[in-house]
């Protein structure tokens, strides 16, 4: 705890001690938590948990080392185990509500709107009887051969990287699931930018009816046309193969224009019976397409559909490069996977998972915090500041330490690189049958041999 304490000594609009002893315990009295004075208070327990992720989710049995005290890797187990789910989701939310004033900075804000990206991705953890049986196993492998896999939405500030909030749920739960719950972290006038999962009209309408603003790509299944006053085959007219089903309404330039899209189909399993009565029958959104050139990918369509309509307030240009940008949620999402090793959690139980879940999202936001303030003392784009080499010097900053000059990634806009690997892995076979199965073909083996 010191060490993450001292590292945001230096941020003048942040409180220094963003985690301290007395907000802990308070949180735990407003959850009805009640403990005995012991080594293993929950104070002790949460700062553990922070350095034990914060060492690279080092196992228990280290940490008892690693704070130097007396008690087991058991006794700090059930610690952590004591401690309510609430209270790890209720500092979460606390410790962002100190930080959620960078995110209305002027210079945080794209024409006057906060921003926000919405993705999904997954995260891998123990093979357990209860975490197989509540997370589920991908498709594929047999029983016994896999390891259960949860789905996991995330929603990210887009122009400081601040986590906002994570929802863990089964593997095969769809991004739309909790998207009235990340609606409530909005304001009205916030633009939330995402896949084109979410551009269905559901959630389209959803938005609008909060006061919200959304970008996305043209959902795949709906038929696009520019042609000025073209037939369409919505408002309970039927369904024409080919023709789209939205009304023409007026053309905002080339390759842009303003349609009406109409209440089709049942209703979502993410929203209820009562939300989607009360959704409009029908919504005017903007529908524009842009091809642009990547270097070594050549020429791409993009197709776009948003709910900001004035093209003078909000330029199609503009728009396209607000869109272009939604690839920093991949990059963030890799910060917590693969540089805070959060890709494949330790935990045992449902309840422990999410509760290491919330503690590595507890962590990162601070070294995005600082993150801003080096983008600020070295004047350079936040994107730019290497976050592995900021959660670095968070593991080893001791008390008093200065904030050093960080590393700032290079500036290349056209890279490309493949997605593959290079280190050959050992030449073992996968797993294609349960353990124990395989345990006694090696014992046959020997008994023939």
């Amino acid at each position: 705890m010191a060490s993450i304490a001292s590292s945001l000594q230096h941020i003048k609009d942040n409180p220094l001690e963003f985690l301290d002893r007395e907000l802990i315990e308070r949180v735990c009295r407003e959850c009805n938590y009640t403990w005995r004075d012991r080594e293993l208070d929950p104070a002790t327990t949460i700062a553990l948990f922070m350095q034990q992720i914060l060492r690279g989710n080092i196992p228990c049995s280290e940490v008892r080392h690693l704070a130097g005290g007396t008690f087991s890797a058991q006794a700090y187990c059930d610690a952590r185990a004591r401690l309510p789910l609430a209270v790890c989701q209720t500092l979460l939310y606390e410790v962002y509500q100190r930080f959620m004033p960078q995110t209305h900075r002027p210079e945080h804000l794209w024409f006057g709107h906060r921003t926000f990206h919405i993705d999904g991705s997954t995260f891998s953890m123990p093979d357990t009887p209860e975490l197989r049986k509540f997370f589920g196993l991908p498709w594929g492998p047999k029983e016994g051969c896999a390891f259960p896999v949860a789905h996991l939405l995330m929603l990210f500030s887009a122009s400081t990287g601040l986590l906002i909030d994570t929802w863990a749920s089964p593997l095969r739960t769809g991004d739309l699931a909790q998207t009235s719950e990340a609606h409530m972290h909005l304001e009205k006038g916030d633009i939330i930018i995402g896949d084109d999962t979410f551009s269905g009209y559901p959630h389209l309408a959803s938005l609008m009816k909060q006061g919200l603003h959304g970008l996305f790509p043209v959902h795949h299944k709906r038929i696009v046309d520019f042609k000025k006053g073209r037939p369409h085959c919505g408002e309970g007219k039927k369904a024409v193969a080919g023709m789209p089903r939205s009304r023409w309404i007026k053309s905002l330039g080339k390759k842009d224009q303003l349609v009406e899209y109409f209440q089709t189909g049942p209703k979502p399993a993410w929203m209820s019976q009562a939300e989607f009565e009360s959704l409009p029958q029908s919504i005017t959104v903007r529908e524009l397409r842009r091809t642009v050139v990547r270097p070594g990918l050549g020429k791409i369509t993009i197709m776009l559909v948003t709910t900001l309509l004035d093209p003078k307030a909000y330029p199609a240009a503009e728009l396209l490069e607000l869109r272009l940008r939604r690839w920093d949620i991949e990059t963030n999402i890799a910060h917590m996977k693969t540089t805070m090793k959060m890709d494949v959690l330790h935990c045992k139980t449902e309840q422990g998972v999410r509760k290491e879940l919330t503690i590595f999202s507890l962590l990162y936001n601070p070294v995005r915090v600082v993150m801003l303030q080096a983008s600020r003392r070295q004047e350079v784009p936040v994107s730019r500041i290497s976050f592995a080499d900021t959660y670095k010097w968070m593991r080893h900053a001791q008390p008093g330490d200065v904030l050093p000059v960080l590393i700032v990634n290079p500036y290349r806009p056209h890279r490309i690189e493949p997605r593959c690997k290079k280190r050959r892995p050992k030449q073992f076979d996968l797993m294609n049958k349960p353990r124990e199965e395989l345990r006694k073909l090696l014992k046959n083996k020997r008994k023939r041999a």
